[in-house]
C-alpha cells in the first residue's frame, strides 16, 4: 500500500500546531502566575495617616459618635463581614476635611487582638461642617476568630481641618 504524502503532511502540521499551542498556553499560564504573585506579594502603598495634633486633640470634645451599631452579614463570596455603622456630629466651629478612627477589637480576656484605622469623614464625601452630622460605615472582614464579638472601641485617631 502506498503512503499518502498529503496525510503525512497534515499529521506533521497538526503536531506543530499542538506544540505551538502548548507553548503559548504554558507562556500564558506563567504570565498569569507572575501577575498574581506580583499583586499578592508586591509592596502595597501605606495610606498616609492623618496626625492627631495638639489642636486636633483639643477639638475631639466637639465631635460626637452617635447611633453606633454593629451588624454581621455575608458578602458575595459567603464570607462573614462585620459592619459598624453610625453617625458623626461636629459640635464645634471648625470645618473638617478628614476624621479617622481606630477600631480596637478585644478577645474574651479583654486583650487587644486587632486594630484598624479607617476614615469616617473624607474629602470625597465633602468633609464635615460645623453643626453637621453624617453617617459612616466601616466594614471588617479580617477580624481574628478570638474576638469577643463585642462592639470595638472607637477612638478618634486623626483630624484634618479645612
Amino acid at each position: 500500500m502506498a503512503s499518502n504524502p498529503f496525510l503525512e503532511k497534515t499529521v506533521a502540521e497538526k503536531k506543530k500546531i499542538n506544540r505551538a499551542q502548548l507553548i503559548l498556553m504554558g507562556g500564558g499560564a506563567l504570565l498569569v502566575a507572575a501577575l498574581v504573585a506580583y499583586l499578592e506579594f508586591a509592596p502595597k502603598p501605606v495610606p498616609q495617616e492623618i496626625p492627631l495634633t495638639t489642636e486636633a486633640k483639643g477639638y475631639i470634645k466637639s465631635l460626637r459618635l452617635e447611633n453606633v451599631d454593629m451588624k454581621a452579614k455575608l458578602d458575595y463570596f459567603g464570607q462573614k463581614v462585620v459592619e459598624i455603622e453610625g453617625q458623626i456630629g461636629n459640635g464645634g466651629e471648625r470645618n473638617l476635611s478628614v476624621v479617622e478612627v481606630t477600631c480596637v477589637f478585644r478577645d474574651f480576656r479583654n486583650q487587644i487582638i486587632h486594630r484598624q484605622r479607617s476614615p469616617i469623614v473624607s474629602k470625597k464625601m465633602g468633609g464635615l461642617q460645623p453643626g453637621e452630622t453624617k453617617p459612616f460605615r466601616l466594614p471588617f472582614d479580617e477580624i481574628p476568630p478570638t474576638w469577643n464579638q463585642q462592639l470595638p472601641q472607637l477612638v478618634i485617631a486623626g483630624i484634618e481641618f479645612q
